[in-house]
């Protein structure tokens, strides 16, 4: 894969998917493209029996965007058109340039328990699955989007089986106490398909990772932690806030060199054929910001600015 390619790589999977994808979030009268700061978003209609409801919800703050699941009666679980509303949604937050980091989160006191396997049982036509990654997204949504910004997911209750995935799109998990890991869909015969058995293994190593697909069993906050799957525990019902204050902080660095330091680290992990591959794309990523970040950066350094640590 060509070093050009890596540098918009929120479209190398599916560049034509979000066309093919339109018309159902159109026919569900979706919009995720957020509203005024702080103010809530549609991101699609509201599901039978609960009129005016949205799936999903984005509000901005400042250049942070938060991504809220909102089917609380169904603990989060994701069904077509909610799958449609997150991609839309994710699509808003990499193509606007005025954003720099998402946090996923779920409303009603659970981040996502998978996909919903009741509309699945009743109405198996319903998921629609493109065999080619490339050419679609995942049946999660945006499962299959590289993003070019960071994104953080804000872990409350129970994300589990396709939740679990959607967590492990993000580049961080703030977690709650009383949250819930796991690959629950073990037990009813549901592959990992939005990334799981991909990500899960690299983040957590490969021995962590079968523990959790073989099993299926339920891994709490401490132990996430322990593994590395959770990189802050806080208490209930702080999640979210918690996500937001730390994507404020990460906003807050000059963000071309973070964004290139972020995309060395993932391509070394997944693309590069070689240590020496990666080094030359970490060198030549790193380059291209000393001259509009680096010095200027030096110059506040020489003035007392950022020593000892300070952020």
């Amino acid at each position: 894969m060509s070093r050009q390619l890596m540098r918009n790589p929120a479209r190398l999977l599916f560049s034509g998917a979000l066309g093919r994808h339109q018309a159902a979030i159109t026919a569900a009268g979706a919009s995720a493209r957020e509203t005024s700061s702080s103010s809530s978003a549609a991101a699609g209609a509201g599901t039978p029996g609960h009129e005016g409801k949205k799936n999903v919800v984005t509000e901005r703050h400042g250049t942070i965007m938060t991504i809220g699941i909102n089917r609380p009666e169904a603990r989060n679980a994701v069904n077509q058109e909610t799958a449609a509303m997150l991609l839309q949604a994710f699509t808003s937050f990499e193509d606007d340039t005025s954003l720099t980091v998402a946090v996923l989160h779920g409303i009603g006191g659970n981040f996502c328990a998978g996909y919903d396997l009741k509309e699945l049982a009743h109405n198996p036509t319903s998921i629609k699955l493109e065999q080619d990654v490339t050419k679609g997204p995942g049946p999660m949504g945006p499962s299959r989007i590289k993003f070019s910004k960071p994104v953080i997911a804000a872990v409350s209750g129970y994300a589990v089986a396709g939740g679990l995935e959607l967590s492990l799109l993000a580049d961080l998990r703030v977690v709650e106490q009383s949250a819930i890991f796991g690959v629950f869909c073990r037990r009813f015969g549901v592959p990992l398909i939005d990334g799981g058995t991909v990500r899960l293994p690299r983040l957590i190593g490969l021995s962590r990772a079968l523990d959790l697909i073989l099993t299926g069993r339920p891994v709490g906050a401490q132990e996430a932690y322990e593994f590395g799957l959770a990189n802050r525990i806080v208490p209930n019902g702080q999640a979210l806030q918690c996500a937001i204050e730390l994507a404020k902080q990460i906003s807050s660095f000059p963000q071309q060199c973070m964004r290139g330091d972020r995309s060395s680290a993932y391509y070394s992990v997944f693309d590069a054929a070689s240590f020496t591959e990666a080094l030359q794309f970490e060198f030549d990523t790193g380059v291209q910001v000393i001259s509009k970040e680096s010095l200027p950066g030096a110059k506040k350094f020489s003035l007392g600015v950022g020593r000892g640590g300070k952020l």
